[in-house]
């Protein structure tokens, strides 16, 4: 059968750092995969998606609302499905994908009043797997990096160019919003939460990625 699993986390989690080690880890026991990423940036599908981070349809996240921001990167996923990993998914590959539709639920969800949280999240799932046809995850891992932390890994990732982040990264608060909306969607849809930091530092990534290995085997 096949099976999709997801990595996913705030800006600066380390999610690509620990997406190549488990892209590195799978590569060594040969197994049968294929690797996706989300928003893919470099194909035309992705086109809408840029537009907003680059803050062409305003200059914060809420300049455009949680469901027009949801279908952007939709739309992008189903492309990526279409064309890239669908033939690969049906044969029975294990596909593996940093960010997916648990990205709207975590970047989207917070723009809305929490009494709208359990709709919203109804809504993004019968609209990506069922309307859109998207596969449903088979494994979800969030990785836990407080903004406080994050931020100092965004800072070095920019190298202290603080113009150079989009419209979801230079907003702190946002990400603190997001986060809460994160763990509220772990526990309301059973995603696996996989802390990063302690005492504000972040863990070494060695042990975050002895905790990820683990899961997937299980």
């Amino acid at each position: 059968m096949a099976r999709l699993v997801v990595i996913d986390g705030l800006d600066g989690s380390g999610k690509t750092t620990q997406f190549d080690r488990l892209d590195e880890y799978l590569s060594a026991l040969g197994t049968k995969y294929k690797k996706i990423c989300f928003p893919d940036y470099e194909q035309p599908s992705s086109s809408l998606v840029k537009m907003y981070l680059k803050g062409e349809f305003g200059n914060s996240p809420d300049s455009v609302n949680a469901y027009a921001a949801s279908s952007f990167y939709a739309v992008d996923r189903y492309a990526s499905f279409k064309r890239f990993w669908q033939h690969d998914y049906n044969e029975g590959a294990l596909i593996l994908a940093a960010r997916y539709t648990t990205s709207n639920a975590i970047h989207q969800m917070p723009k809305l009043p929490k009494n709208q949280w359990d709709s919203y999240l109804n809504w993004l799932n019968g609209y990506e797997y069922d309307l859109l046809g998207l596969p449903r995850p088979d494994l979800v891992v969030f990785l836990d990096m407080p903004p406080s932390v994050s931020q100092c890994l965004l800072s070095h990732r920019y190298r202290g160019d603080a113009d150079r982040r989009d419209i979801h990264e230079r907003d702190v608060k946002y990400l603190q919003d997001c986060r809460e909306a994160a763990l509220y969607a772990a526990e309301k849809l059973c995603w696996k939460v996989v802390p990063c930091a302690m005492n504000g530092k972040p863990l070494p990534q060695h042990e975050i990625t002895n905790k990820l290995i683990k899961l997937i085997n299980e």
